[in-house]
C-alpha cells in the first residue's frame, strides 16, 4: 500500500531555487537515486518527469507515488508560487503565465532537455500554457493531466472558490479553518482522506500565511475564461502524447469534463476511474501509478 511521506521527511528532501526574486522549494528524485549519477552523454539516464500540483494543495500531493514513480523517472517537482513550502509574498504576481516561467526556469536550472508532465487541478492550467510554448520547440514528449479545468465552460467551482472570486473574497483568510477546510475535501473525493492526509494539507495552506494569498491565485479561474483559445488549442494541436486520467465522482472536473474533452481534443488516451473524485493521486495512488507506469511505453513522438 503507498503511503504519503511524512511532512517533515518531504522538507528534508526539498532544495532552494530562487527565481525573479522569490524563493522556491523544489524536488529532484535523482539526488535521493544512487542507481542514476548526474551524466548528459548517459543515454540511460531515466527520462525526466516534471510534476505540477493543484490548487490549493502543493507538491507533497505526489509523494505517495513517488518511490514507485521514481523507478522509472526522473522526478521534477516544485512548490509553485502561493504554495506549499514557496514564497507567499501578498505582492507578488500571481498568474498562470508566472508559474510556467517558474517550470521552464528549474528545468533550465537542471539542465533538462525533453521531459514528460504530471499534472492535477491547477497545475493542468500550467502544464496547458508549457504544451502551448512547446508547439515550436517540442520539448514535452508525453502529458499526463489529472482532474482538472481544461475546458472554463465545464468547470463547476465550489462555493468557497466562488466567494474568494467574488468581492468579499479579502474575508476569506479570517473565516477558513481546519474544519471548513476539511469539508472542502469531503465534497470533492469520493474516497475520503485520512485525517493525517487533511492535517499535512492544512499546515502547508497555513506555512508562510498561504491562506492570506488564496484570493489572489484563485484568479486562475479568470485566467482560464481569457485564454480559452490559447490554451484549448495547445490540447488540440500539441505533438506530445496526451493521457487524460480521470476521477468520474469528481463534481469539479469529473465524467462531465471528460465528454467535453471526447468532443474537443482527438485520438487521445482517457482513463476513467470511476470510483474516484478530485484528487486521484491521494485517493487511490496505487491506482494512478499504475496506469501512468502502463501508459509510459510510448513516449516518442
Amino acid at each position: 500500500m503507498m503511503k504519503a511521506i511524512q511532512l517533515e521527511q518531504w522538507k528534508d528532501l526539498a532544495q532552494a531555487f530562487h527565481f525573479q526574486d522569490e524563493a522556491f522549494c523544489y524536488w529532484d528524485s535523482r539526488d535521493s537515486d544512487d542507481s542514476s549519477e548526474p551524466d548528459d552523454g548517459d543515454a540511460s539516464e531515466k527520462p525526466a518527469l516534471l510534476l505540477i500540483h493543484g490548487f490549493p494543495s502543493a507538491s507533497w500531493d505526489w509523494s505517495p507515488m513517488w518511490q514507485s514513480l521514481s523507478e522509472q523517472y526522473r522526478l521534477i517537482a516544485v512548490d509553485m508560487l502561493g504554495f506549499g513550502l514557496s514564497s507567499k509574498s501578498p505582492k507578488a504576481n500571481y498568474s498562470i503565465f508566472f508559474q510556467a516561467d517558474l517550470q521552464q526556469a528549474l528545468l533550465q536550472h537542471l539542465n533538462i532537455g525533453a521531459y514528460s508532465i504530471l499534472a492535477h487541478d491547477y497545475g493542468d492550467t500550467v502544464a496547458q500554457e508549457l504544451l502551448a510554448r512547446d508547439l515550436e520547440s517540442q520539448q514535452i514528449q508525453q502529458a499526463f493531466l489529472l482532474n482538472g479545468g481544461l475546458f472554463p465552460e465545464t468547470h463547476r467551482a465550489l462555493p468557497i472558490q466562488k466567494l474568494m472570486l467574488s468581492p468579499l473574497g479579502f474575508l476569506l483568510p479570517y473565516v477558513i479553518n481546519p474544519k471548513a477546510f476539511a469539508r472542502s475535501f469531503e465534497r470533492i473525493c469520493a474516497k475520503p482522506l485520512a485525517q493525517q492526509e487533511l492535517d499535512t494539507l492544512w499546515q502547508l495552506l497555513r506555512h508562510h500565511n498561504g491562506h492570506k494569498v488564496m484570493p489572489k491565485l484563485i484568479r486562475y479561474i479568470t485566467e482560464r475564461r481569457q485564454n480559452r483559445e490559447r490554451w484549448v488549442s495547445a490540447l488540440q494541436n500539441t505533438q506530445a502524447n496526451l493521457v487524460l486520467i480521470n476521477g468520474s465522482l469528481d463534481p469539479i472536473s469529473g465524467s462531465h469534463m471528460v465528454g467535453r474533452f471526447r468532443e474537443l481534443v482527438q485520438e487521445q488516451d482517457i482513463f476513467e476511474l470511476p470510483q474516484l473524485g478530485h484528487y486521484p493521486q491521494l485517493e487511490d495512488p496505487q491506482q494512478v501509478c499504475q496506469v501512468i507506469l502502463n501508459a509510459s511505453t510510448s513516449t516518442s513522438r
